[in-house]
C-alpha cells in the first residue's frame, strides 16, 4: 500500500498520538495540553470499565468508558473513514465503541437502536438526526438518564427539538448553496437541473438539495429532485432509468455517494447529450469518476474526523465532569475537481477510507489559503 513516508517506523500509539495533533485545531484544544492528554491514555479499543491513567496522568484512574454511535446507514462506505477515526480515537483515550443502527435508513430501526444504547447505560451517544421528531424523546430519556448525545453528519434539522448537545460535521445546507453556485456557471435559465438523492426528507441530505435549489430557481433553472435509494447497487439504474425519459436535462447533482457514482456513469454512457454532473464524498471511486472527467466536482466533509471528534467530545465530557462540553465543530466543505484531485488518489489511507492500515502521511510543503 502506498502513502507511508516519515513517522512510518514509529509504534501505532505514536502514529495515532501524530494523527490526532494534527487534527487538534479543529476544537482549538492547544498542543501542549494536548500532548499532556495522549501521554496519559493507553491504546486499546475493547477494554472493560476499569480504571485506567498513571500518576501523572491528568485524568488518574478514568474509566474505559463504552460509546455508541447509531447510524442510519451502517454499511454505506461513506463512513468507513468515519468509523477508522472513531477506531483510532478510541485506541489514543482506551475506551470503545458500539457501532449500530439500520442498513437502510429506517428511522424505527435507528431509534430502537438509540434506546437500546440507553438501557445499556453507556457513556454517550452520537447519532445523524436524520428525522425532525423521532429522535427528540430518545435524546430527552439519553440526556435524563446522564447520558451525553450529540449528533454527527446530520444537525437536527430545521423545527426539530432534538436537544443533541452539539453536531459534528458539514454544514449541509451552505454545502449546497455553494454547490448551486457552482452549478450555475454549467447552465443558464430554462435549463433543467436534476438533483439525485437517495433518500428524500431526510435530514443528512435534503438540506444539501434544498441549498442548491435556492441559487437555481430564482436564476430561472428548472429544478427537479429524482429519488434513487438507500441501496447503493440500485442507484445506478435508478438514474439511467430516469435520465433516458428526461435527455434533455443539462446536470446531474449528486447529494449522496451513492448517488454521484450513478450520476458519473450515466454522464459517460449519455456523453453525447452534453449532460454533465457532480458527485458526493471522496470514495475511491467517486474520485477516479472526478478525474476521469465523468464528474465536475465532488465535495469532502472530511468523514474521518466525524468518527474522530465525536468520540473525544464525549470522553472529554466524562473525564471533565461535564465542565468541557460537546461544541458544534463543521467538518468543511472542499471541492475536489481534475485539478486537485490527485493527492486524494495519489495514497491509501485511512483519513479517506481507501485503506484501513494505519500510517502516517506527509504534510503538503505549503498551504493553499482558502
Amino acid at each position: 500500500m502506498g502513502g507511508s513516508t516519515e513517522g512510518s517506523q514509529l509504534d501505532p500509539r505514536e502514529m495515532s498520538r501524530r494523527r490526532m495533533l494534527r487534527n487538534a485545531g479543529v476544537l482549538g484544544i492547544g498542543l501542549p495540553a494536548l500532548a499532556g492528554l495522549l501521554d496519559a491514555c493507553s491504546g486499546g479499543g475493547n477494554n472493560n470499565d476499569s480504571g485506567s491513567g498513571g500518576g501523572n496522568s491528568p485524568f488518574p484512574g478514568h474509566k474505559k468508558y463504552k460509546f455508541n454511535l447509531v447510524n442510519h446507514v451502517t454499511t454505506n462506505s461513506f463512513f468507513t473513514p468515519t468509523r477508522y477515526g472513531a477506531d483510532d480515537a478510541c485506541e489514543i483515550l482506551g475506551c470503545s465503541y458500539s457501532w449500530t443502527g439500520s442498513e437502510n435508513s429506517i428511522v424505527s430501526e435507528m431509534v430502537n437502536a438509540m434506546n437500546s444504547a440507553v438501557t445499556a447505560k453507556v457513556a454517550g451517544i452520537g447519532i445523524p438526526v436524520i428525522d425532525k421528531t423521532a429522535f427528540t424523546a430518545p435524546t430527552q430519556s439519553a440526556l435524563a438518564a446522564g447520558i451525553p448525545v450529540i449528533s454527527y453528519n446530520a444537525n437536527p434539522p430545521v423545527g426539530s427539538r432534538t436537544p443533541v448537545m452539539s453536531y459534528i460535521g458539514q454544514d449541509l445546507t451552505k454545502a449546497g448553496v455553494e454547490a448551486g453556485q457552482r452549478i450555475l456557471q454549467q447552465v443558464k435559465p430554462g435549463d433543467t437541473v436534476a438533483c439525485m438523492i437517495a433518500t428524500p426528507g431526510t435530514g443528512n441530505i435534503q438540506p444539501r438539495a434544498d441549498g442548491a435549489k435556492s441559487v437555481l430557481e430564482p436564476a430561472g433553472i428548472k429544478f427537479v429532485q429524482v429519488a434513487t435509494g438507500a441501496i447503493e447497487t440500485k442507484e445506478i439504474p435508478a438514474v439511467d432509468s430516469w435520465f433516458q425519459g428526461h435527455k434533455d436535462t443539462k446536470f446531474l447533482y449528486a447529494v449522496d455517494a451513492g448517488s454521484g457514482i450513478a450520476v458519473a456513469k450515466a454522464v459517460e454512457k449519455y456523453k453525447s447529450t452534453g449532460v454533465k454532473g457532480s458527485g458526493w464524498d471522496v470514495g475511491t471511486p467517486t474520485l477516479q469518476q472526478v478525474k476521469s472527467g465523468n464528474l465536475d466536482f465532488t465535495i469532502d466533509q472530511q468523514a474521518y474526523l466525524q468518527g474522530f471528534l465525536s468520540i473525544l467530545q464525549l470522553f472529554l465530557y466524562q473525564v471533565s465532569g461535564g465542565l468541557v462540553a460537546p461544541v458544534d465543530t463543521n467538518t468543511g466543505l472542499k471541492f475536489v475537481t481534475k485539478d486537485n484531485v490527485e493527492p486524494y488518489l495519489a495514497t491509501q489511507n485511512r483519513f479517506e477510507g481507501s485503506s484501513e492500515k494505519k500510517t502516517t502521511l506527509q504534510a503538503p510543503s505549503s498551504i493553499q489559503a482558502s
